[in-house]
């Protein structure tokens, strides 16, 4: 599941993109014009962008331009009834990776985001094979030798509860289900037990956090599953 944020002062718009988003799953943010969307970018870190070009405030242009001086990686599509070769050139300029002009096709709208997703999922795979550690705030994870540390002081945490850790830490912000961190820590083909990741969560957080009955960094998301924090 991912979380994909909109901003668009038009009404109609966000039912359109909102039905679409969620019809795929996917977590729904909403902005009502560019200053909204850039504090939300910086609260909930989504993995996808979608922006009007006109909008009050501080408009598509300009929010892009922000959102790139903050994120290089994350997907950022235009929405816009503006669709001449010059505006498209100013989207693409700013550092959209795609501009798709009003009035669209849902269907083509949700084929583009599983693209920009998919595209943003194999960008973030290639970077994760290519480290050798993971780094959120002072937590350190070093991959290659299982050695986790916090503020320089070394964690005692076994094999499978770094490998869990490491698994989310990779994935900053995104939620998953503990029959999905199962799968990822444990393999497809792996019996699924639910209260297995229930007790390894509690574990960690014992380990891992300043005050593990008031977590930061492994967080519960009531009703769906845990995620790691965004930190940046």
């Amino acid at each position: 599941m991912a979380r994909i944020l909109l901003a668009d002062d038009e009404a109609s718009m966000k039912k359109v993109v909102e039905h679409i988003v969620r019809e795929a799953g996917h977590e729904f943010l909403y902005a009502k014009n560019g200053a909204e969307a850039l504090a939300l970018f910086d609260e909930q870190a989504p993995d996808l962008v979608i922006l009007d070009v006109m909008m009050p405030d501080v408009n598509g242009f300009d929010a892009c331009d922000a959102i790139r001086r903050r994120d290089q990686d994350v997907p950022v599509m235009f929405l816009s009834a503006k669709g001449d070769i010059v505006d498209k050139s100013m989207g693409f300029k700013m550092g959209c990776d795609d501009y798709l002009v009003k009035p669209f096709s849902p269907a083509e709208l949700a084929l583009r985001i599983e693209a920009l997703l998919r595209r943003r999922e194999h960008s973030r795979a290639g970077a994760a094979a290519k480290r050798t550690t993971v780094e959120a705030g002072d937590l350190v994870l070093d991959l290659g030798s299982y050695e986790a540390t916090k503020g320089g002081r070394s964690l005692d945490l076994t094999a499978k509860e770094f490998e869990i850790l490491a698994f989310m830490a990779q994935h900053p912000g995104q939620v998953f289900t503990r029959e999905q961190l199962f799968e990822g820590v444990w393999g497809e083909d792996a019996v699924s037990d639910a209260n297995t990741i229930t007790v390894f969560i509690r574990k960690i957080r014992e380990k891992v956090e300043d005050d593990p009955s008031k977590p930061r960094l492994v967080l519960t998301v009531w009703g769906v599953g845990y995620k790691f924090a965004a930190v940046r």
